[in-house]
């Protein structure tokens, strides 16, 4: 084994200060050292961590390495000791390989798709409009999350899976619990277990008077209440947090790049490629594991059989192999192709509603207020942990002129 290869000895719990939508340095020097580094993980499991663009991609297309959950028995950060992982619950499909992955998503894919999609527009349009009327009216000042990043995903997600409105706030708070990094393992535990028992009288509430919704569609399929309630539970977590946090850290950067902020606003044209520039930028689905189920070579290594490599997005997303310049916010790059959504089976089902939502929440967000600004210092601005699922902003207080 080549002994110079580069070791990161410990995953990073925090950005380095005042550099908030940076990887954390650690993982940025690992890049820099090459596309692969050892990770010794806390159990004493030998493992790799992929932080090069191309090698990212290849294993996410790779069938030789698996989501499999119960093949995950090693975390980065914590040493589990003897403890089994059992496999992923039905429904739960982004931890499945196939066959069964695609069992669960296949009936999925034609209720996201971009026609379909893009005539969700008009009404993430009357949502977001609503929620800048109700800023502008209590304002000068508001809670960016709280006011606007949170409650335009979830509405709109809520409305495609049939949940009633007035289910909203509880569901949001819950799954702010176990995807936000933040509480100890008995409130996660008990906020993932109140969202499954909601969910499972959300199924038995379709099955008993089915609605307009993507929830029902799937109720005269052969999909148990279960698998139905597993499915439900991915596409709602995933469907509200990565966007919500997309939408608040995303104002946060443009914040902090004025001269990018001014180009949105004087471009309309420059809108989608904004979007998928902070895609890129932010990386705030910071990566994933998967696990070799046969020897494989990579990058000059061979990764042996139920070893598990560590895939960091944000740093394959600043690669810069394959992007120029990859830590300076460009609003008109034109080296697209970013990893924000993933790639292969598991590429992002809902990347299509994730884009709609940023592409017309966020110019009329800058546009309503022209001298929006934080209302605290930037390095005050309270980041979600490393240790989050979804990277972000906890909150992100903002104000503007009257």
């Amino acid at each position: 084994m080549n002994e110079s290869l580069h070791t990161v000895t410990t995953m990073p719990t925090a950005r380095q200060p005042g550099c908030p939508f940076d990887p954390p340095k650690e993982l940025i020097e690992a890049r820099e050292h090459g596309p692969i580094s050892r990770f010794p993980f806390p159990d004493g499991h030998q493992g790799w961590l992929i932080t090069g663009y191309d090698l990212v991609r290849s294993v996410l297309a790779d069938p030789r390495f698996s989501s499999r959950k119960e093949l995950m028995r090693h975390h980065p950060l914590i040493d589990y000791g003897d403890i089994e992982v059992p496999p992923a619950p039905p429904g739960e499909f982004l931890l499945m390989d196939e066959p069964q992955h695609s069992r669960y998503r296949k009936p999925l894919v034609g209720k996201f798709t971009v026609r379909r999609i893009r005539l969700l527009t008009e009404r993430v349009e009357q949502v977001t409009a609503e929620h800048l009327d109700a800023m502008e009216k209590a304002g000068p000042s508001a809670d960016l999350v709280t006011a606007f990043a949170k409650p335009i995903p979830a509405i709109i997600i809520c409305e495609l899976l049939g949940v009633p409105y007035e289910d909203r706030g509880s569901f949001q708070e819950n799954i702010d619990k176990f995807l936000g990094g933040e509480v100890g393992d008995e409130e996660l535990i008990a906020a993932y277990t109140a969202t499954q028992a909601y969910l499972a009288q959300l199924v038995a509430a379709k099955r008993a008077n089915p609605t307009d919704d993507v929830l029902s569609d799937l109720i005269d399929s052969d999909l148990t209440d279960e698998e139905l309630r597993g499915i439900a539970l991915i596409l709602l977590s995933a469907g509200f947090d990565t966007t919500a946090n997309m939408l608040a850290l995303g104002t946060f950067a443009l914040l902090q790049n004025p001269a990018q902020l001014a180009a949105l606003r004087a471009d309309p044209g420059l809108t989608d490629g904004a979007v998928e520039e902070l895609l890129r930028y932010l990386s705030v689905a910071k990566g994933f594991g998967r696990v070799a189920l046969e020897d494989v070579e990579l990058g000059g290594q061979t990764i042996k059989a139920g070893t598990t490599v560590l895939l960091s997005y944000n740093t394959a997303n600043r690669d810069p192999e394959r992007f120029t310049d990859p830590h300076v916010l460009d609003l008109r790059r034109q080296d697209g192709g970013h990893l924000a959504f993933g790639h292969g089976i598991h590429q992002c089902l809902g990347q299509q509603l994730a884009r709609v939502e940023m592409r017309v929440a966020l110019p009329a967000l800058v546009n309503r207020f022209p001298t929006l600004r934080l209302a605290v210092p930037a390095e005050e601005v309270g980041l979600r942990p490393e240790t989050a699922d979804i990277y972000g902003v906890k909150s992100l207080p903002v104000t503007w002129d009257v």
